[in-house]
């Protein structure tokens, strides 16, 4: 009877041990609301400069709308919970949305946002501004538009991200018409010395209406976009070149995006944060390799309208900014993710 007893204790020792393992692996994903204060809070994205964390996102009246009242707040803190702010970004009767964080040569941070005016389910106008912070990131300049390449016929303009790589400055300027009509959208690739004035790389040759687009480096030197595709089957795209990235690889991917981001984990590994587009949509992370194919996918608290991770990776954790309106209201979100959580299985 003792063995009996005993042999039931051990199944019931060893039951007990497997699930607080389980719910340790399911519990190690942290959560937090960072900001909720406008009646809608969106499109974040963070930074690490010099000691701070920075967050962007824009505070508004709704997603997109005839009030054209979206600002951007900059905040900053040292710790990742306690949250200061440093600047709102506005501009009179304009909708400013969407604000990207990158780190210039010269110390100081670039700050690139969209400016335009909508109306009645169209933009009348959209076009690229920029802010510079000082060296230590106490201050930002008020906005002023980008300078672009006169060889490119203006239409409504977005440029969505600017990374810096050997002291230049490269991001995907993508173009639609107003309406959203008159044909296929264009994605030109643009280079940068002083983050004002833009020079024409190339127009990429991408079809389904391109439109936001991540780019990263890798250790090489080696340049890869995430582009963001609005029609035909929608699917995402990776495309890579060599220097001086003009003659480019196209690799499709097996998902849509919304609000894509992408960072190195390692040197064959990416992860990726977009909108994942399921029979419920969701923000999502993806451990891809350098292709895009998906070996894991982390679906973060979310649906609705959210998305658009900022992503940076400090002390053995991923640290993903994100909105989500799972709530109710459209708030921004902290993903707190152990590195341990990408382990391909």
């Amino acid at each position: 009877m003792k063995k009996i007893c005993f042999y039931f204790l051990f199944l019931l020792l060893a039951f007990l041990h497997a699930n607080a393992k389980h719910d340790s692996k399911k519990d190690s994903i942290i959560i937090t609301k960072v900001w909720d204060k406008a009646p809608h809070n969106a499109f974040p994205d963070l930074f690490r400069h010099k000691k701070y964390f920075y967050a962007t996102f824009r505070e508004s009246t709704s997603h997109v709308g005839n009030e054209n009242d979206g600002k951007v707040r900059v905040v900053r803190s040292k710790d990742l919970k306690k949250w200061e702010t440093i600047t709102q970004l506005h501009l009179p009767g304009i909708d400013i949305r969407e604000a990207r964080l990158s780190a210039m040569p010269d110390g100081r941070m670039l700050v690139t946002v969209a400016a335009g005016v909508w109306k009645d389910n169209q933009y009348l106008s959209l076009e690229p501004y920029i802010s510079y912070s000082d060296k230590p990131g106490n201050t930002f300049t008020a906005l002023e538009k980008a300078e672009i390449d006169p060889v490119i016929k203006r239409e409504l303009d977005w440029i969505w991200r600017v990374t810096w790589n050997n002291g230049v400055g490269y991001g995907v300027m993508y173009q639609t018409y107003p309406g959203h009509r008159g044909g296929e959208w264009k994605a030109h690739l643009l280079k940068t010395t002083d983050g004002k004035k833009y020079e024409q790389v190339l127009e990429l040759p991408v079809d389904g209406n391109p439109n936001e687009c991540t780019i990263r480096f890798d250790k090489a030197g080696k340049m890869y976009i995430l582009i963001r595709r609005e029609s035909k089957d929608k699917m995402g795209v990776m495309a890579t070149a060599d220097y001086p990235y003009k003659d480019f690889s196209f690799q499709p991917l097996k998902w849509r995006l919304g609000g894509p981001n992408f960072i190195f984990l390692n040197d064959h590994e990416l992860i990726i944060g977009s909108r994942f587009h399921e029979e419920k949509t969701c923000t999502a992370l993806f451990l891809t390799d350098l292709k895009g194919n998906a070996k894991k996918i982390i679906r973060l608290p979310s649906n609705g309208d959210s998305s658009y991770p900022g992503l940076v990776i400090y002390k053995k954790k991923l640290w993903a900014l994100y909105y989500s309106s799972h709530e109710g209201k459209t708030s921004i979100y902290m993903a707190e993710v152990p590195l341990s959580e990408f382990e391909h299985t």
